[in-house]
């Protein structure tokens, strides 16, 4: 029940600070989160993950249907040297994931020093 709740929690709070604040503000969101609800130190990194994956992956779908990939098109080919619009997005999803696992893997460790 903790990790789903913290899953949820962190999905919205990141939405909410990504809005006003600069991108890196997920893993500040990340971090505070397993301060305040008492994980094991995977669990805490496994709902990072998950969380940020979701939401990077479902924001990045979304906008790039809108404009039916076009964008991502163009931007598979200079990145990853593929037209692979999906896999730029996954790659994306990626990152944020591993940014916010970390960040709760940190605070999770943290909260166990006190």
């Amino acid at each position: 029940m903790k990790f789903v709740v913290s899953v949820l929690l962190m999905i919205l709070l990141s939405f909410l600070a990504c809005l006003y604040l600069p991108w890196w503000s997920i893993a500040v969101v990340s971090f505070v989160i397993p301060l305040v609800i008492i994980q094991k130190p995977f669990m805490a990194f496994l709902a990072g993950f998950v969380a940020l994956f979701l939401l990077w992956g479902g924001l990045t779908l979304l906008i790039s249907t809108a404009n039916n990939h076009l964008l991502a098109h163009k931007i598979s080919m200079l990145v990853i040297k593929a037209d692979a619009p999906l896999l730029l997005i996954t790659v994306t999803a990626f990152i944020g994931g591993v940014v916010a696992a970390f960040s709760a893997l940190s605070g999770s460790l943290f909260r166990r020093l006190f």
